[in-house]
């Protein structure tokens, strides 16, 4: 199937950010109106003249912006969300003082967010099958790869590189899993519960020397 070109699905297979300053008005406002169309009418239902309508262009316009339609829409829509979750946890990862302290931010931040984000709760009531499929058979490791892409190169300023690919992509699984079914034992929203976790069953200190 053919991609976009300024709207960069290339991110899924490169492992790149996504170049939100190269995306048009036009293309976002689109991506826009298909997360209302989900919300409104579900993945199954949802149609490419919805969109249109939603965002108020015409379906030449939509397919010469996204070729290929609804499944282009939904894939343009996940590396959008992708590319908006990890850039607020690399806000919220600046001037980290050392790894585990790295560690701890991305990981109450990333839980957070999942938690506090109104349409995610919304399809996972709504479209469960659907959802839990991007976190685990379809998505799983296209979170793991834009996780190492965006996180890893702050982990090895403390460790090698290889190692901090090894630890990203295991928090990245423990943060899913963890959301999809919380623990009694560990809040991963607070962050005294997360830095008892790792030193419970990831000995940080040991990575960093």
């Amino acid at each position: 199937m053919r991609r976009l070109e300024s709207y960069c699905l290339t991110m899924a297979t490169k492992h790149l950010s996504l170049p939100v300053s190269q995306v048009s008005e036009i293309e976002t406002r689109v991506l826009d109106a298909t997360k209302t169309a989900l919300e409104k009418w579900g993945v199954a239902r949802f149609t490419v003249s919805d969109v249109c309508e939603l965002a108020n262009v015409s379906r030449a316009t939509l397919y010469r912006l996204f070729p290929g339609g609804k499944e282009v829409l939904l894939e343009a829509l996940h590396v959008r969300s992708l590319d908006e979750f990890f850039k607020t946890l690399l806000s919220r990862a600046e001037n980290s003082s050392s790894l585990e302290d790295l560690l701890v931010r991305c990981v109450v931040a990333a839980t957070t967010e999942l938690r506090n984000d109104e349409h995610l709760a919304m399809m996972l009531a709504t479209e469960p099958g659907t959802t839990l499929m991007q976190f685990t058979i379809d998505g799983l490791s296209r979170i793991v790869r834009v996780a190492s892409a965006y996180l890893a190169p702050l982990a090895a300023q403390y460790i090698p590189k290889r190692e901090a690919d090894a630890l990203v992509e295991v928090l990245a699984r423990l943060v899913i899993s963890y959301f999809l079914t919380p623990s009694e034992r560990f809040d991963f929203t607070s962050e005294v519960s997360v830095k008892k976790f790792l030193n419970m069953h990831i000995n940080i200190h040991e990575f960093s020397n």
